[in-house]
């Protein structure tokens, strides 16, 4: 992505360099939390996070760790986000806007190790997430080694790109009032069905990652694309479970199989029209 000497968004959060705040969680690592997320929770919903953070938190004292100094590549990829963050903000207002809405900007955490949100304490295990209590993003850019590493996927600056893009479009159902409906909707059914509900809510954020690449095309380089399918197909449910615990549980899906991401995804980016993100009426 073209990025550098472009406008980077005042609304990025940095505490990499300062203590952490937060609660060190426990078991399984990185994976063996995502998974425990994935599995109950369905992902970035804060209000649902919260609850499971907390019991496993339970009977851990509080940790403050002081971090080391930004290197010029923690700087570097500080930058980078920021406009990325830019970017969301541009095309977000401009689309609220031709839609008689007014677009509120969110803000953008990066930490390292732990924090404190208004959802809980968060870790690196966690993951990026967004948090509606506080209508933040929280990441830890150690993430997207893992996402490589441990996920498969292909990395390179669009994989971030695409995981920032995501999590906006969790702030994009915050403000469209789609989230706590969702959750409405989840009362009283079963956990096979609740977990559709949540499965529509991610890919429908996919989906507006997508759309947000379709106004961004100008900014793009060769392979971007390419790259966010990659990190779309690493984090499907059937691809984490499978290369986690040898099978998959369909039941147990909270955001979504490899393809159907990468549908959703290329269907934003293809048609950059957010009336067509019905992934609540069409499961594919």
């Amino acid at each position: 992505m073209k990025w550098q000497g472009r406008r980077q968004s005042d609304n990025v959060e940095d505490r990499r360099s300062i203590s952490g705040g937060g609660k060190a969680l426990v078991g399984g690592g990185v994976i063996g939390i995502i998974i425990l997320l994935l599995n109950v929770f369905g992902g970035e919903t804060g209000q649902q996070i919260a609850p499971i953070l907390e019991q496993m938190q339970g009977g851990q004292q509080q940790q403050t760790e002081t971090a080391a100094p930004l290197s010029e590549e923690d700087k570097k990829m500080g930058d980078y986000v920021g406009v990325v963050l830019a970017d969301t903000e541009d095309i977000w207002s401009k689309i609220f806007a031709e839609h008689g809405m007014t677009y509120e900007k969110p803000k953008l955490v990066l930490f390292k190790n732990s924090t404190q949100t208004a959802c809980g304490g968060a870790s690196s295990a966690s993951g990026p997430f967004y948090c509606p209590a506080d209508r933040k993003v929280y990441m830890d850019l150690a993430f997207f080694e893992e996402l490589q590493t441990r996920f498969g996927a292909k990395g390179g600056d669009f994989a971030i790109a695409y995981v920032i893009a995501h999590e906006i479009g969790h702030h994009i159902q915050t403000l469209m009032g789609t989230s706590s409906k969702m959750r409405q909707m989840q009362q009283g059914k079963s956990e096979a069905e609740a977990n559709k509900l949540s499965v529509a809510l991610e890919l429908q954020a996919d989906f507006y990652a997508g759309v947000w690449a379709h106004y961004n095309q100008s900014n793009l380089d060769t392979g971007d694309i390419e790259e966010a399918l990659s990190a779309a197909n690493a984090v499907g449910d059937d691809a984490i479970q499978s290369k986690m615990q040898g099978h998959v549980v369909p039941d147990s899906f909270t955001h979504g199989t490899s393809e159907q991401r990468m549908y959703w995804f290329n269907k934003g980016f293809k048609s950059g029209d957010i009336k067509q993100g019905t992934t609540f009426e069409e499961i594919r």
